[in-house]
């Protein structure tokens, strides 16, 4: 029996108080956690569980997919609004998050093309038939709120690390970010209330194009991004507004996801900065444990309330068990995380989350020409032989992603900065009222954010 299909959308900071932990220490929980969460991704899409005995079983009450991304989610929320604050410049942050997200994702996709044949379905951009809309609408990592198909089956979670980015950079501006616990609640609330009833991609339906959509949006976000970019306060105000209310509009009326699933995905992210702002004494422990509570309950109780029947076939989990017992794991690990977080973890955990992006993007193109090329059937008769075709998918995978980490993340990063610091000279940015924010050190920020957002 088939369990879990290769799939086209998705599955596919110091202490506040005590010393400081090690910059090792630091680091190291968080690169743990991106690292698990990248290697449970790509052993989902590996479907990985089909090889296992009691495989069945796991798939029917634990959507290893669902678990992955919400960890990435959970982790992004945690760090990059600290990021920002900790900056204290939004188009710093900019500007870093395009030179983090952008060359990798940009490398994945010539990689995957070259190396997949032109009617492999795990790569879409550029072969829909609408070779514009495709480019434009994946460039601005909003697609699968566009309607347009994701590029590449897994970057639908870069959509939501986008408009997450959209949203804390719009309170930042306004000076709002510090009511993170109020938002996450809020959210979770309406994740609650809304379930199933609004229906999904409304703003297609009603203008009957996509082009026409994309006409719209387009020159939003890219107005938007220009304001956020030019280091005017004035101009950064307003384009983060701009961004923010695009984004708030596209994640109402025009997901592909169920509003229940949309809505869990942001709060879980700003639940995540609840923990951030709760560990530096932004916010008491008490009204932080409340809000991450209600957030934990309500992603449980929204899988068993609505994850049922035509949903699944947006979701792509088993049930409303596969999706509250991942969305439950997701947080167990992060809390053990953030628990240990002064301990230094495996070095191989701390590699693997370095490149984890790179093993995100990767993994399924990779997956797609390796089992062709060796000649191994996807579901090899012996138990020596299903550990051969793990092992060699899994090292070909981090080898690769290795490599792309070093040849393409790292100096597209250091560029980054020195880009930053050119502009910076050139044109020094205005500090918005906001950046009132305490200048406490944090871990550098995930991608994925991934996804993860990400």
């Amino acid at each position: 029996m088939k369990l879990i299909p290769i799939l086209t959308r998705r599955m596919s900071a110091a202490p506040a108080a005590g010393p400081a932990a090690a910059p090792g220490a630091r680091l190291g929980w968080l690169d743990a956690l991106r690292g698990i969460a990248a290697l449970v991704v790509a052993l989902h899409h590996f479907d990985v569980l089909r090889m296992l005995p009691f495989g069945g079983a796991v798939w029917h009450h634990f959507d290893m997919g669902l678990f992955g991304v919400m960890l990435f989610f959970i982790v992004s929320g945690y760090i990059i609004p600290a990021s920002l604050e900790r900056r204290g410049d939004v188009r710093g942050f900019w500007i870093g998050r395009i030179f983090r997200i952008y060359p990798a994702l940009i490398a994945a996709f010539v990689l995957s093309m070259m190396i997949l044949p032109a009617g492999d379905d795990s790569i879409k951009l550029l072969r829909t038939g609408d070779d514009l809309a495709s480019l434009v609408a994946n460039g601005l990592m909003l697609q699968d709120l566009l309607g347009v198909i994701n590029g590449m089956n897994v970057t639908w979670t870069l959509c939501y690390e986008m408009v997450f980015y959209f949203l804390v950079t719009a309170l930042f501006t306004r000076g709002l970010h510090r009511h993170s616990a109020p938002i996450a609640v809020g959210l979770a609330g309406v994740a609650l209330v809304t379930g199933t009833a609004v229906g999904t991609q409304l703003l297609n339906a009603e203008l009957g194009s996509t082009r026409t959509l994309l006409l719209i949006v387009t020159p939003i976000v890219l107005v938007g991004l220009a304001g956020v970019l030019s280091g005017n306060r004035t101009l950064t105000g307003v384009g983060a507004l701009l961004l923010g209310g695009i984004g708030l509009v596209l994640v109402t009326l025009n997901s592909r996801a169920p509003a229940f699933e949309t809505w869990m995905i942001f709060s879980t992210m700003f639940a995540g900065t609840v923990v951030y702002r709760a560990q530096h004494g932004q916010i008491g422990r008490v009204p932080a444990l409340l809000a991450c509570g209600f957030v934990v309950v309500a992603g449980a109780l929204t899988g068993r309330l609505y994850n049922h029947g035509k949903v699944l076939e947006l979701t792509w989990s088993s049930g409303w068990k596969a999706w509250s017992v991942a969305y439950l794991a997701a947080w167990a690990l992060f809390a053990v995380g953030f628990l240990l977080r002064g301990r230094r973890f495996p070095k191989v955990l701390t590699w693997l989350g370095a490149i984890s992006f790179s093993v995100y993007l990767l993994h399924i193109p990779l997956l797609r020409t390796v089992e062709p090329l060796l000649g191994i059937p996807p579901q090899p008769s012996s138990t020596l032989g299903r550990i051969a075709w793990t092992a060699i998918f899994l090292g070909v995978v981090v080898a690769v992603s290795h490599l792309m980490y070093h040849l393409v993340e790292m100096p597209m990063q250091r560029l980054g900065k020195r880009v930053q610091k050119a502009v910076e000279r050139r044109r020094p940015a205005d500090r918005p009222a906001a950046s009132d924010a305490p200048a406490t050190p944090a871990e550098p920020e995930p991608a994925l954010s991934g996804p993860r957002n990400g």
